[in-house]
This record gives structure tokens, sequence and C-alpha cells, in this order.
């Protein structure tokens, strides 16, 4: 919500309306994209304090900006986030992307809040009260997501209720426990009502017919788990909003792009939910949705609108989205419109500078002794072969988190059941780490294409035990024992050594370091697992999501595996 004006203020916003004073900011001569007819018109854009209060006329400015040869567009809006999936803090973030000319971002602290508890939350609502852009946190709502997991914390309604009208929180974050929805559990209802007046993000994989009402009904506004256009037309008719993301593994931009039409585009929002810098320095934030969504065939005027007003109304923004009078003074100027190629962005009244970044005050770091697991050996990922056949295996999709439940041979060595790398039938581990105790949950997965050595991470959604993936026991010991060292991260590993890593001591998840460090990391490590033979385009986030047991099909977390379908551990 804004703040109150003063009688002085408002003054001063008249005056400079009508051109009677200079005003704070001008941008003189710059097209100006209407999203109400996709019509661009040249012409100034003046600015007090942090607001337009002025469109195609001309005015004068105590400070003013050259536009000429340039478009500008409304601020764009990332509609859902997990900040610690781009592995840097908040504050390095809002420093990647704003430039980017993401100047609004909804984002969810389900990851640290899932290791941490209110700890973590209330690290995000500091971070969101200095950041240059108007980062919003939903409370994180399932923590943990189900009963199939160990996580760090328990967030109950009671829990979150003292954050509810927090300046910087719009409502409850996805509702992942869609079985706990449709069957009532009383601890899920308590969530949903005392949340049923405000904003409730959604995430309902493959849901339809009669559940998807239930939903739906429940209070559920929004998902961004649609993966086909099929599914979006039918939670559309439902009137949810579909939020388009295109993240480091999950890429749902191809399958829905048909739908960003004059018509529905009003109802459609674009995400990242999980990307990494790595991808945002080669492709962008939401500039490359937008780009991606033309080359696609969407209409300019479409991909621009589901980029900011549809977003902004979506969430009961309606003070951004448009370039207009009233309108919050979020701006990105650009060199060309189709190729969304931001110049210059102009976040709250002002140009976005380094300095902007320099002179945020500081917050503390939180969660930097959070890898609790003990050290391991190899025996400690053996895997007995019984009489019975083979095991499920877990079926990867390439550019996608939904998997398979598969029925392939695994093979046996001296009474054990052991990855095939021919097969490319490969060991995968999940490892409790909240406490010295943890369980251990031992399967296989299929479609990673390793050929030798291991992987191992911190990051494994959403309980974020250590996840681990190898040919052999001796190597995975090797990566987990280094992610126990580095206190959290990714560690890969062969031939007993390893060979590339990078340490995420926030809670497991985040860097301490500027984004280009990371970025420079994850090139590295790229390199280094490309080397082991893998065919996926990022393994390590591919592997983040082995243990999310609330998408379907087949999963695996610490209690072991997982049928999501069924809703139960694997007998």
């Amino acid at each position: 919500m804004r703040e109150l004006l003063s009688v002085s203020q408002l003054s001063d916003i008249i005056e400079q309306a009508r051109g009677q004073a200079p005003a704070d900011l001008v941008v003189k001569d710059v097209g100006i994209l209407d999203l109400t007819s996709g019509e661009i018109k040249t012409g100034d854009i003046a600015i007090a304090g942090d607001r337009i209060v002025g469109t195609h006329e001309t005015y004068n400015g105590a400070t003013e900006i050259d536009g000429r040869g340039l478009t500008a567009v409304p601020g764009f809006i990332d509609a859902h986030v997990h900040c610690e999936s781009t592995l840097v803090t908040p504050l390095e973030f809002d420093r990647c992307v704003v430039p980017r000319g993401t100047t609004t971002a909804i984002c969810d602290p389900h990851e640290i809040s899932n290791v941490l508890g209110i700890p973590g939350l209330k690290y995000f609502l500091e971070c969101a009260a200095v950041t240059v852009m108007d980062l919003r946190v939903q409370l994180s709502s399932c923590v943990p997501s189900t009963h199939l997991e160990t996580s760090g914390a328990t967030l109950e309604a009671e829990d979150l209720l003292p954050f509810k009208h927090h300046p910087k929180v719009l409502g409850l974050a996805e509702f992942m426990n869609v079985p706990g929805v449709l069957a009532r559990d009383p601890k899920v209802l308590k969530k949903l009502a005392a949340f049923s007046d405000v904003q409730i993000d959604g995430h309902s994989p493959l849901l339809q017919s009669y559940d998807l009402n239930a939903y739906i009904a429940a209070g559920v506004r929004n998902c961004h788990e649609t993966t086909s256009a099929e599914e979006a037309r039918e939670k559309l008719r439902k009137g949810m909003q579909i939020l388009v993301r295109e993240g480091t593994v999950s890429k749902d931009l191809a399958a829905l792009a048909e739908l960003i039409t004059t018509e529905r585009a009003p109802f459609l929002a674009f995400c990242t939910d999980d990307r990494n810098p790595l991808d945002i320095a080669e492709e962008g934030h939401v500039d490359y949705l937008i780009r991606a969504a033309i080359r696609k065939g969407v209409k300019p005027l479409n991909a621009y609108r589901a980029a900011t007003w549809s977003a902004a109304r979506h969430f009961g923004l309606f003070d951004r989205g448009l370039v207009a009078p009233g309108q919050r003074a979020d701006l990105v100027l650009l060199e060309d419109l189709e190729t969304c190629a931001v110049k210059q962005v102009i976040c709250r009244g002002s140009l976005v500078t380094p300095d902007r970044f320099r002179t945020r005050p500081d917050v503390a770091l939180v969660g930097l002794d959070s890898v609790k697991l003990r050290p391991v050996t190899a025996e400690t990922f053996r895997v007995p072969a019984g009489a019975a056949g083979s095991p499920p295996v877990i079926g990867v999709r390439p550019g996608q988190i939904l998997t398979d439940r598969l029925s392939v041979p695994v093979a046996r060595r001296d009474g054990a059941l052991v990855a095939d790398v021919a097969s490319d039938v490969l060991k995968v581990v999940v490892l409790g780490r909240h406490n010295t105790e943890g369980r251990v949950g031992r399967g296989f997965v299929k479609g990673f294409g390793i050929a030798r050595g291991a992987i191992a991470s911190s990051i494994g959604h959403d309980s974020h035990n250590v996840c681990v993936i190898g040919c052999n026991d001796a190597d995975m010991a090797v990566a987990v024992n280094r992610l126990i060292a580095l206190k959290g991260g990714f560690a890969a590993a062969v031939d007993g050594q390893v060979v590339a890593e990078l340490a995420l001591p926030i809670a497991g998840l985040m860097s301490d370091r500027p984004f280009e460090e990371v970025e420079r990391g994850l090139r590295r490590l790229r390199e280094a697992v490309r080397g082991l033979g893998t065919t996926l385009h990022e393994p390590f986030l591919q592997m983040a999501f082995l243990p999310l047991p609330v998408i379907p099909h087949l999963r695996i977390t610490d209690k072991g595996l997982v049928d999501v379908d069924k809703f139960e551990l694997v007998g």
C-alpha cells in the first residue's frame, strides 16, 4: 500500500503536473508505449518524487534525461520468484536484476523458511525494506511442504499471522499441499481461513476437474506450475491467473506462448520461479521472457502487458503497470521494443546507478551453520538387493520438474543394487541435514547422463536436505563430505577428488559473495559436470527438484521414494 501524501506533497505534484514548476525528473522526447492500444507516441514523462505526474506534454525538469530514440515501458514484475534459487542474497538479487528492468518482484522465502523458520522469513523482510526494487514477501504457506520429508522448521497459521499486515506482505505464498486442501486437513484449512481475505498464491500441476474447482474455491488465485496450453485453458476458464514461468530448469514459455493473446494477456503474467545468475547473465530475467515471447510470435503489446500491467492488477498493485500520471515511477527505457534491449532503468523516480546499490544498509546474514549432517562413508550409500524385483526408478524430463515413474532393471553386484552407467541408471540419495541423526533415503534415477563421479547439493526442494547422484558410492561420499565442510553448496567429485565446488553458506542455499562471483563459480561447475558426461543443461538445479514431493510423479526424500500421485512413501 502506498504511503499517505501530505497536503504539501499533493500541492507540489499538481503544480509540477500542470507544468507550473519544474518537475523533479523529466524524460524528454521519448516514445511511450500505450498499453491500452499498443501505440507508441513521443512526448515527455514528468516525475515528482516517486510518481509519474505527466505524460505526452512538454515539461522542464530539475534533472532531464534525453529519451530520443528510446521507448519507455513500465518496470517489469516478476510475479513469483524464490530469491534463494538465484543462489545469492536478496540484496544481490536486487543488484542483479534491477538493471535489467525488473523493478517489482513477488518472492516466496519458502526455501530459507524450510531451513530456518521465522529467522529466515524475518531476514527476507529486513532485506525487502532496503532493496532498490519493490520486493514483496509472501508468507511461506507450506513449511514443511508435506509430511513426507524432514524440514528444519515448521510454520503454522499462528506463526504467520503476526506478519500478515507487514507493509511488504501481500498474502500467503504458493499453497503446495494440494492433497491437504482436498482432504480438508485441519491445519491446512486453518491457514487458508486465516488468509482468506488476502492474496493466496497457488501451485497445482496437472490439477483438473472437480479437484481444481475445489482448490480455486478455497481461495487460491494463480498457478505457476502449468506446463501445457490445454491445462492452462481449463485454469483460465475457471478464473485462475496463469503465471508463465521460464526458470533455469522449468521452461514453460514455449508451451504457453500461444495463449498470450490480446484477449488473454490480462489474465497472464510472467515469472522466473527459480533462475540462477548464470542464466540471468547469459539470457536475462523478465526481459528475457518478453523477448522470447515476441520471438515466438506474441505481439509486443501482449508481452509487455503480461510483464507489467497484468501482474500489477492481479496482485492489487494498482499504483504501477502503466506509463501514466499517478503511477509509481518505475520505467524501463528501451533501445528496441521487440528485443527488449534495456538502456536505462528508473526505479521509484530515480535513475538506477551502481551508487544506489552501494548506499543500501547492510542486513546481517543468517543460517551460517545450517548443515548439521555428520561425515559419511561409502557404506552410507549401499542399497542391499532384496529378493524382490527392482524398485521404481525416477525418470527425469529435461526442461521440466515433472518426473516419471519408470520400470527399468536396476543392476546388482555383490548383494547390492548399484548404478549402471551404460543404462544411465544412477544412484540418488537424500540425507537429512537438519540434525546430526538425519535419515537417509536411497533410490535410482535415469536421465542425467553422468558417466563417472558424483555431484552433490545442499539444495533439495523443499526441505533442502543434501541430495547426491553418482556412479559409485566412494565418489558420492567425497562429494557429500565436501559439502559438509563448505557448510552447504554444490560439489562434484571424480576418482576420490573434488573437481569443482561452490560454497553456499547462508542456510546452505545462498552465497555470501557478489552475484558476479557466483556466476563465475557456476560456469566452472557447469564445465566440470559436462566433463562427467551429463546431457542436462543445469544438472545441479535439476537434481534439486528430485526431492520435491508435491510435483508428480516419483520423488525421493530423506524418508525414501515418494509416490506423489498416491501421496505416500513407496513400500
